[in-house]
């Protein structure tokens, strides 16, 4: 296919259509992009031959004008000798001078031509490469967020947070059965004689500050009845 046909078709793509029917359509756009990048390169790459042959054409036009002034003057002087055979030999040498320049300059102006539409296909090629760059950017941003989502959902609701929580559990019977040894331990255990004593101890202190809160509201007034 030639570069500037391939180039049209780029143009004349439709991006959307592309994307539906892509099974992947990061990877498609990524084809895109790069196969627009590289025609993009090859067509000013041709862009600039065409323009380098312009410029070598009109140095090459230059040479043959002054070629055509030497064999006119040429053709004055074999005429100025009486040399009407040798200033016709001249001027149809300029002739053929003179047509190779004008082959010459058809040449630049077809190239003209073409150079237009080339700037042309560049400035549509340029807006498509935009376009596909916007549209990866936004298909980059809806792929991040549709996999943070999946994290998301596969954080709170997926194996992994339920294999968490069994061992989790797995985690709380094991306190429980160490709680339940330490309880387990002080059942049946016989008090010291001085753990008794210290306990009658306190017994005493208790019913002694019992005997004597009964006796201050014994003694207190009834409500109502004081003064």
């Amino acid at each position: 296919m030639g570069i500037f046909s391939r180039t049209r078709d780029i143009i004349a793509a439709n991006m959307t259509d592309l994307l539906d029917r892509a099974e992947d359509p990061a990877k498609m756009i990524r084809m895109i992009i790069l196969e627009m990048e590289e025609t993009l390169v090859e067509v000013r790459a041709s862009a600039a031959r065409h323009i380098a042959d312009q410029k070598e054409m009109r140095r090459q036009i230059a040479k043959l004008d002054a070629v055509q002034q030497g064999w006119i003057e040429k053709a004055e002087l074999a005429l100025s000798r009486d040399r009407e055979d040798l200033a016709k030999a001249a001027l149809v040498e300029k002739q053929k001078t003179a047509d190779l320049a004008e082959q010459l300059r058809e040449e630049i102006a077809a190239i003209d031509e073409a150079l237009g539409s080339c700037e042309t296909d560049i400035a549509k090629l340029q807006s498509k490469l935009r376009e596909a760059r916007t549209r990866q950017n936004s298909l980059s941003t809806r792929l991040e967020s549709a996999e943070n989502r999946t994290r998301l959902r596969e954080m709170y609701a997926g194996q992994k947070v339920e294999d968490a929580f069994s061992r989790f559990e797995l985690l709380e019977r094991r306190v429980d059965f160490a709680e339940g040894r330490a309880d387990a331990a002080g059942m049946g255990v016989q008090k010291s004689l001085e753990e008794e004593i210290a306990e009658l101890r306190t017994a005493d202190k208790v019913d002694a500050e019992l005997a004597a809160l009964k006796a201050r509201v014994a003694g207190s007034p009834a409500p109502g009845q004081e003064g």
